[in-house]
Order: structure tokens, then sequence, then C-alpha cells
């Protein structure tokens, strides 16, 4: 479809379009001039603290994915997972705790996902999470491999439709100008999430309280946490870019109005003008239409990104304990050693707030994995400590990046009215790839050790940076309308 010409004329009220032609007119619409006054506000304490609550929703699925690692040397000392399968897919293994998390998210983002764009971001958002608080609360309580197993995958279908609301709804609430400083806070909360569970699993696991294991404690205060921040949300007001989407202009109108009144006492001066309103096609979406013309090159893109970068980021990341283990590191030393790898990973993102928005968002993401495709392979060649903190700390760094990338380009490239469902159908490539990666992530650790893991993951980094680069449009400072079109 082709994009509708410029228009002129800015404010709440009617304006007209001009083609260049000059001689056809088009009275823009009352969706369009919502969006556009959305777009031109600055981004004062108001509208950071609503990007907060929302980002929770990123800190608890980086709190589910950082479990990974960290529950695994307390899965081990429990006798309920072993490191490494005998078969291929054996389900005693370390790695069915991994893939029936992202079996749960695989669920949810390809089959759930488009809940979010049917009945909105807001009510989805709150009890996804509450979904996930319950579920890991009681996979805390099990005590065999098929219990764990299954709890993880209940809980993972929460947390998993959690991310993808919340990626829609931060790329539809942020002006443009600011998406990616944004996002960049979102990956900081993934992070901070990822260095909790790491500490709290070094601190707890070799101990037991009231003759309970340390790794049951861990899964229960997120748990706890996740239902606290779960009734803190309740008062975040529904997408205004949603609700003009699905023609509920009276409630748009009533949330971008309280927006822009809670901006302008933050801001204290006249919030700037709106700039000319971009065209928005008002017909209901349907998942299919990401595989029309207009956006099947970029579909392909991210499904190979989604599918490939899961082996750089969670080959890392949620393996880090394990591969410390594998080089001889007693298992106590691995976690506090992954501890101090991941306050590197929490100081990245929010360094990366800095430069978020000057550098092209495809160029994060193809450099961040080349990146990790070069410290992958050094961190496997070396024995010393400090070098393996240095390197694995790097390589943190690497992933977060990655994962920044990732989320933030994708939410940016489908239109509102498909905006949940695209996301959802092309990031469940990264969930399905989670549930075969950690197969042979053992495989390759059991056969071929450290090197061969990272010689695997830098083959996968090198299909996402190929894919990116040729098919991967620019999104930089450009509203999201103007982006789908």
């Amino acid at each position: 479809m082709a994009s509708p010409p410029p228009m002129s004329g800015l404010g709440t009220g009617p304006t007209m379009s001009i083609a260049e032609d000059g001689r056809s007119t088009r009275t823009t619409t009352a969706a369009e001039r919502l969006t556009a006054r959305l777009d031109r506000l600055p981004m004062t304490r108001s509208l950071w603290i609503m990007a907060l609550l929302l980002t929770f929703g990123g800190f608890f699925d980086g709190y589910a994915i950082g479990l990974i690692g960290a529950l695994g040397p307390g899965l081990f000392k429990a006798q309920i997972f072993t490191p490494t399968t005998v078969s291929f897919f054996g389900l005693s293994g370390f790695a069915s705790f991994v893939a029936a998390l992202f079996a749960g998210f695989f669920i949810a983002t390809l089959f759930v996902s488009y809940i979010a764009d049917r009945f909105g971001r807001r009510a989805i958002f709150a009890y996804s999470l509450l979904w996930f608080g319950i579920a890991n609360f009681i996979m805390g309580m099990q005590t065999t491999a098929d219990g764990v197993n299954l709890w993880r995958f209940i809980s993972a279908l929460g947390v998993g439709l959690e991310l993808v609301t919340v990626d829609a709804y931060l790329s539809e609430l942020v002006p443009k100008k600011t998406r990616g400083a944004a996002f960049g806070f979102l990956q900081a909360m993934s992070a901070i999430a990822f260095l909790v569970s790491y500490f709290l699993s070094w601190q707890l696991i070799p101990t037991s309280i009231w003759s309970y294991d340390g790794w049951r404690w861990v899964t229960w205060i997120g748990s706890i946490a996740a239902v606290v921040i779960w009734w803190i949300r309740l008062g975040l007001p529904e997408s205004p870019r949603w609700l003009a989407q699905q023609g509920r202009m009276e409630e748009a109108e009533r949330v971008m109005a309280d927006i822009e009144a809670r901006v302008a006492r933050d801001y204290g001066k006249p919030l700037p003008e709106p700039e000319v309103p971009h065209y928005q096609d008002p017909r209901k979406g349907s998942l299919w239409e990401i595989f029309s013309p207009e956006y099947r090159k970029r579909t392909v893109m991210l499904m190979l990104f989604n599918f490939f970068q899961t082996v750089g980021f969670y080959g890392f990341v949620a393996w880090t304990p394990t591969l410390l283990i594998a080089k001889g590191i007693h298992v106590t030393q691995s976690l506090e050693y992954s501890t101090i790898i991941n306050v590197a990973a929490v100081a990245f993102p929010l360094v990366l707030m800095s430069f978020a928005d000057k550098i092209e968002r495809k160029w994060h993401c193809c450099l961040a994995c080349f990146a990790i495709a070069v410290l992958g392979i050094w961190f496997a060649s070396v024995d010393s400590t400090l070098a393996l903190i240095a390197l694995g700390a790097c390589l943190a760094m690497a992933a977060q990046w990655l994962s920044y990338g990732l989320h933030n380009y994708q939410a940016e490239l489908y239109p509102t009215r498909i905006r949940a469902r695209g996301v959802g159908f092309v990031y469940s490539w990264s969930r399905l790839s989670g549930i075969l990666t950690p197969f042979f992530i053992a495989f390759f650790l059991r056969d071929f050790g450290a090197t061969g893991v990272f010689t695997f993951v830098a083959v996968c980094m090198g299909i996402v940076i190929l894919s990116v680069a040729t098919l991967g449009p620019r999104t930089n400072r450009l509203e999201v309308e103007a982006i789908a079109h």
C-alpha cells in the first residue's frame, strides 16, 4: 500500500491534507491528530513514571530468564536435574528446564498475543504478571523434574505475553525522539533482574531456610515481587494510540488529555505544537497482513533475527554458571562470578540510554552480534579468573545490547492495529529457538566444550548480521505510523 501524500495543518481540530499535485485533498482523522499530539510531547517526569511502571514487565521477563542460570547449580545440588543429558532430548537434564520456559513463551507469543490487539494493552500486562507470580510460586514447591518443568511452562505463559504487550505499549506511549532511551531503560530493568536473580542464588542456594532449599526461596521471592508490582501498576491507563485505532475516540481523548495535563504541569510552559499528522490506515488488522508485500521483507528479517539471536543471548546469559563450572569453577564460585559479571550487564543499558537514539537501530543489532561472536570465542579460550570475569562482563554487556536492539526495533516495524500480533508472531521464533537451543548448547558443551559452544554461537550471530543489514529498514526518530508505511 502506498503512503498517502503529506498533510498540512496542526492541532486537534479538522485539518486538510494536500497532494503534491495541488488538487486532491483529504481531511485528517481524529486518530491521526491524536498521535501527532502524543509524539510532540517532551519526555517529562510523568511520562518517565509511566514508562518505569511499564518496564517492570521487562524486569520479570529478565527474572524468569535469569532463573535459568541462577537456579541451575541449586537444581543440580538438589538432584532434580543433571547439567547435561544422556540423550539429545533427555528430560532429566537441565536443558529440559530451559526448554520448558521457552515452550511457554512460544505458546504465549504465537497463539495468545493477538488478545492484546483485540482487548487492549492494559488488561493484558496487568493480569499476565499476576499469572506468572502464582504459577512461579507453585513451581518452587515441586520436587521432581517433571513437576518443575510443568509449572515452569505455565508461569512462562504469563511472563511471555507480558513482555510482548509491554514492547507494543512502550513503543506507542513514548514520543518518537525518546523511544530509544525508553527501551534502553526497559533493558536496564531486565539486566537488574538478572543481577538480582544471580545475587539471591549466590546467597541462598548454598543454604536452606526452615528446611527448604535455597533455590525455592529464590523462586518465591520473585513471585511475591510480581504480585506487588501487579498491584502497583493497576493505575496505568490504556494506550491512547490503541484506543484511537479501535475507534474509541472519546476514551482516547480522555486518556490523551490527562497525559497532556500531567506533562504540561511538569513542563511549566506551553507544550510544543504537534507536527504534521501521518496517515493511519483505519482498517482492522489481521495477522496475515504481516506477510503482505508491504511488510513481508521485514517479517522474514525479524523471523531470522529472532530465531538466531536467541543462541547468542541465551547461549551465554542463561548458561553462565554452567559454562564456568565446565571450566573447573566451584558451584558457589560460579554464582559469585556470575553475579559480578551481571553488574556490568546492569550498567551498560543505563549508559546505552545516552546514545540509543544517535545510532540507527538496525546497526545497534549488528554491532551487538559482532561483539558476541568475537568475545564468545575469546572467552572460550581463557582459563584465568580475571580474564573469565572481564570477558564475561563484556559478553553480558553485548548480550544486553542485542536484547535492547531486538525489542526496540521489532516493536517499531508494524502498525498499531497489528503491532502486538506482529511482534508476537516474529518473537515466537525466538521462543521456538529457545526450546531447541539448550539441547544444542548441552550437546556442544558435552562433546566440544566451551569452544564448541561459542563457535556455534558465532555462526548464528553471522546469520543475524547478514539478515538485519540487508533486509532491515531504518527507524530512528520516525513516528511509528511513518515507519509502518
